[in-house]
């Protein structure tokens, strides 16, 4: 068996797929029993969600006084494609600068990263641009379901007013269909079913089986990450 806690877990999947509502799960449950079920005892997030929408607010902030939109046209799609990768290098800032508070960080803690993509190579890419840093001390959770899925809960999801909100911001359908309709998860991890090799490291994987829906009962969340954490382990 592996380390008893988890350094860094990728927490990666389509939108909806039930990211967020696993981490708020997390939050919900003891330290000791996190880290005795799942490796994941006190843990810090990481969602470059949070990046995506200040983006929108800073451009709509230089809007509204006349300015140009800086990333985002004014029905905020990405300008061009490299935003994407801005955010995951926000991402290795946010964890570089959470280590150099703590150069032993990791004894206590785990850094749960939380991304989606879209694209014929979208987690290729991300992957590429995430650093060695992070790479050399990563497992992966996958949470997975169908594009289908995948719609039907960011339709159900939505709320007014809260399209800031972790839990329940959604995108129109014609923004999904045209960032994340396509997938690499599986090509990604086609040739080998513990680790995906990238680079030079090996890294451990596991798929959160999320269709039919995990995430909305709170025994069948607990008991699905125990599985297949307890596989992690094994392969960290």
């Amino acid at each position: 068996m592996g380390k008893e806690r988890f350094p860094i877990v990728l927490l990666i999947g389509r939108p909806a797929a039930g990211k967020s509502e696993l981490i708020d799960f997390l939050k919900k449950t003891p330290v000791e029993e996190r880290l005795k079920r799942f490796g994941i005892g006190e843990f810090e997030e990481i969602d470059d969600f949070v990046y995506v929408w200040d983006t929108f607010e800073n451009d709509d902030i230089l809007a509204k006084h006349g300015k140009e939109r800086l990333l985002t046209d004014d029905k905020y799609y990405f300008k061009d494609h490299f935003v994407w990768n801005l955010f995951i290098e926000k991402i290795n800032l946010a964890y570089q600068k959470r280590v150099a508070e703590s150069k032993n960080y990791h004894e206590t803690k785990t850094s749960v990263i939380e991304f989606a993509r879209g694209g014929s190579n979208g987690f290729e890419e991300a992957f590429s641009y995430l650093s060695d840093d992070i790479l050399s001390k990563a497992v992966v959770i996958y949470i997975k379901v169908s594009y289908n899925e995948s719609c039907r809960r960011n339709d159900k999801r939505k709320r007014k007013n809260l399209e800031h909100s972790i839990l329940f911001h959604s995108l129109p359908q014609e923004k999904m269909d045209f960032y994340y309709k396509e997938n690499d998860w599986d090509n990604l991890t086609k040739n080998d079913p513990d680790y995906i090799h990238f680079k030079n490291y090996k890294i451990p994987y596991v798929e959160f089986v999320n269709e039919p829906e995990k995430t909305d009962d709170v025994v069948k969340i607990g008991n699905h990450l125990e599985e297949i954490t307890a596989k992690l382990k094994s392969k960290a």
